[in-house]
């Protein structure tokens, strides 16, 4: 009990023997730590934080040290101190990109790229001039296709055999979830009318049971599998390549949704010869087991490999892979397959699904989703509500992504467990891949395409992802743009799920501190505040004083993170 009695005369603020002074003495040094001297002061700017607007930012070690006006900064300067004059330019936080596949950005421009939007006849002229480039037997493999596009000419094997007869062809769809085969690659995969489909995979086949050339879902790994990967040093060259244009747009912080060993492999190297700038958190293919275990070899300052991507369902277009509560609209089908996905398809069982989840859970890992039905959202829920029962709460929020279409009942109760939800930009205006979706899903649908701002309204944690390079384009300005118009970049036209749109507070605040918080760094980034680190990137206009629609022409000047200008443009 004497101990005790101590204690709590102490922590009542009563002074133990020889101990009279020491709590004032404390509190004296305290007040007489000299200022830190700032390695960089940015002045003259249009400072957003979330105290209001500030001028001039004092950086120490990659530190903000203090924000406010040039006055109150005047004590961090001294005679090694570098000054920046931005003229009255505009400062934000650095962006997020919650959902990117940089390598197959960057591998794109190795790869046959069709147009979005190009019909047959342009779709195939393209690929006539890969073919052209290439050595007889060559692989020829890239994407971009869009079904929809093709008009009354589906993209058949026949069609790429009369462009390509000597070379194996296998390009993916607008999506990523469909490939469009000739008769080589089938023939390299060993696929004959017969072959049954794969598990979470469709072979389409016309009605007289013949393989047409489309491949859905898992069934694509079956002629992949067979194209000869990427050297090392390919891959490192077009990761580099991705990640330095991911940075002209101001892109500070990213998960990368889909990361396979080679990828890891590449990060690994640009990290070690100081190439990595980005902070980077690496979700990885939920069906490398081996991968997930020798997640920590690839693990660098800037390179988390701690999240792991799973899989729910398709996309809701032509081929009616995303898995939906409500069947998709009744149509032709072009494949007799089709005419068996009245619901979609739901790729791992749920019972499995809440074991896998709330195994990962367990171990720490956050889980990210593709969702893009709401009958996968509602899976991906019960599965992080079955590892929230069974583990308790943890510091993973595990993220449910694309979310094309949310049950508002799922919403809520994703508040509750503590799960995020990330939607995907270029995709809540009206672009090329909206058509076959409105077609797949019907009219009603579409008025809650993509709930942003149910999701807000509701108190959920919500954040922004890109879905590059299945986009033409990472720029984030043309995803905060419409977020607050559902318009074309611009203006104009349809507004697509207008009743969606959110403020441009909104839209700053879910590619910065929101999606900081969702990659357990908020500590530390997504806020201009003195204590955190400097990431932050310089505009060539107010993007809150100029027309919303003149949003998505925004440039980047420069890009800081750790306070290293890691991009600056070009002048001209």
């Amino acid at each position: 009990m004497k101990y005790r009695s101590l204690a709590l005369l102490a922590l009542a603020g009563a002074a133990l023997p020889g101990m009279e002074h020491r709590g004032a003495a404390q509190f004296t040094a305290a007040a007489e730590v000299k200022p830190i001297i700032a390695d960089l002061i940015v002045e003259d700017a249009k400072i957003y934080t979330p105290q209001g607007w500030a001028s001039a930012m004092a950086i120490a070690k990659g530190t903000i040290v203090a924000i406010g006006d040039a006055a109150s900064l005047s004590k961090h300067r001294g005679p090694s101190t570098q000054a920046i004059d931005l003229d009255g330019k505009l400062i934000i936080p650095g962006l997020h990109d919650m959902h990117v596949h940089p390598s197959g950005g960057g591998m794109a421009q190795f790869r046959c790229m069709i147009p979005q939007g190009a019909n047959a006849k342009a779709s195939l002229a393209v690929i006539a001039q890969c073919v052209a480039k290439a050595k007889p037997g060559e692989w020829i493999d890239g994407g971009g296709y869009q079904n929809d596009s093709f008009g009354k000419t589906p993209p058949t094997m026949k069609l790429l055999d009369s462009v390509s007869p000597d070379n194996p062809v296998l390009l993916r769809d607008i999506s990523g979830h469909s490939a469009w085969g000739n008769s080589l690659a089938f023939k390299a995969a060993g696929i004959v009318d017969k072959t049954p489909d794969p598990e979470g995979g469709i072979i389409e086949r016309d009605h007289a049971g013949k393989a047409t050339g489309i491949l859905r879902e898992s069934a694509a790994n079956l002629v992949s599998r067979n194209i000869p990967g990427p050297s090392p040093e390919r891959s490192v060259e077009a990761l580099g390549w991705a990640l330095n244009n991911m940075l002209e747009f101001g892109i500070t912080a990213f998960d990368d949704a889909g990361v396979a060993r080679g990828t890891a492999e590449a990060y690994a190297s640009l990290a070690d010869s100081g190439k990595l700038k980005q902070r980077v958190r690496a979700c990885l293919w939920g069906q490398d087991a081996t991968l997930i275990t020798d997640r920590m070899f690839y693990a660098r300052d800037r390179f988390s490999p701690s999240c792991v991507k799973l899989v729910l369902d398709g996309v809701p277009t032509d081929g009616h892979t995303a898995a939906m509560l409500d069947a998709y609209e009744p149509h032709h089908a072009a494949a007799a397959s089709e005419t068996d996905r009245e619901k979609g398809l739901l790729l791992i069982p749920q019972d499995e699904l809440n074991k896998r989840v709330t195994q990962l859970d367990r171990a720490g890992l956050t889980v990210k989703f593709h969702a893009a039905g709401d009958a996968a959202v509602r899976a991906g829920l019960d599965a992080i509500e079955a590892a929230r029962k069974s583990n308790g709460a943890s510091g993973a929020m595990h993220n449910v992504g694309h979310n094309s279409f949310v049950n508002l009942s799922d919403i809520q109760r994703g508040v509750r467990i503590g799960a995020a939800f990330e939607f995907s930009p270029y995709i809540w205006y009206n672009s090329p891949i909206i058509a076959d979706i409105r077609k797949a899903v019907g009219e009603e649908r579409m008025k809650r395409w993509i709930p942003i701002k149910d999701a807000l309204d509701a108190g959920a944690m919500v954040v922004p992802g890109s879905d590059w390079n299945v986009v033409p384009s990472v720029n984030p300005f043309i995803a905060i743009e419409t977020l607050v118009t559902r318009q074309v970049p611009g203006g104009g036209g349809e507004a697509l799920g207008e009743a969606e749109r959110i403020t441009l507070p909104q839209a700053i605040d879910i590619f910065t501190r929101q999606s900081a918080r969702q990659m357990n760094f908020d500590h530390a980034t997504g806020t201009l505040e003195q204590g955190k680190l400097a990431d932050f990137i310089v505009l060539d206009r107010d993007i809150f004083t100029v027309p919303i629609t003149d949003v998505h022409n925004t440039k980047v000047l420069m890009t800081f993170i750790n306070g290293e200008k890691v991009y600056q443009a070009a002048q001209r």
